[in-house]
């Protein structure tokens, strides 16, 4: 039996380097989904639907592989963090984070394309930021330029003293891929880790 290629739906390089831990080979596809929230739609369902779209546009025309499919929403006091893309977007955000509770949903797809079949997973990471005045938000920006990231923060690197804790299950869900329960819907779907 041949086993599946694998296949991440996303040109993000952050989520790339996380499936590196686990899998040293894999094809990277862009997915090309329009990322707009839905109405009424809350930020865990609105990772969940685009983790699933991600996985499914890069399946496309790929048989015999599993794909993962990858989202994640920041959501402030009920209100979505989307990428800045600017510095005084990145500086508004960290500014209204400031003191408060951000939480991640963070999801996740395993589309394999011999059965058709989606294998999800939401990961919740509650970040607690500590009180933040604006010089120490505009040397943060200036030193990491977060501006491709939700909530404006790397906790990889130097976005970590910015919080007094962090609560989650999987740390590497907060970087942008569960890698837990990746590893565990990977194993059921037949690869072998370690």
């Amino acid at each position: 039996m041949t086993l599946p290629t694998l296949v991440l739906g996303s040109t993000s390089r952050y989520r790339a380097e996380l499936l590196r831990r686990l899998c040293p080979r894999f094809e990277q596809r862009a997915p090309g989904t329009d990322e707009a929230a839905q109405p009424g739609e809350t930020p865990r369902n609105r990772a969940l639907r685009l983790a699933i779209a991600k996985a499914h546009a890069a399946a496309e025309g790929v048989g015999n592989a599993l794909v993962i499919g990858s989202d994640q929403v920041a959501e402030l006091a009920g209100h979505v963090l989307d990428k800045p893309g600017t510095a005084e977007r990145a500086h508004a955000q960290l500014t209204a984070s400031s003191g408060h509770e951000v939480q991640f949903h963070t999801a996740l797809c395993l589309h394999d394309t011999r059965t058709g079949q989606d294998h999800v997973h939401v990961d919740h990471t509650r970040v607690f930021f500590r009180n933040l005045d604006a010089d120490e938000i505009t040397r943060y920006i200036e030193r990491e330029k977060p501006l491709d990231c939700a909530g404006s923060f790397k906790c990889e690197g130097l976005g970590i003293s910015l919080f007094e804790r962090i609560e989650n299950e999987d740390p590497s869900a907060l970087i942008g891929l569960p890698l837990i329960a990746l590893a565990r819907l990977l194993r059921e779907a037949g690869i072998t880790l370690p």
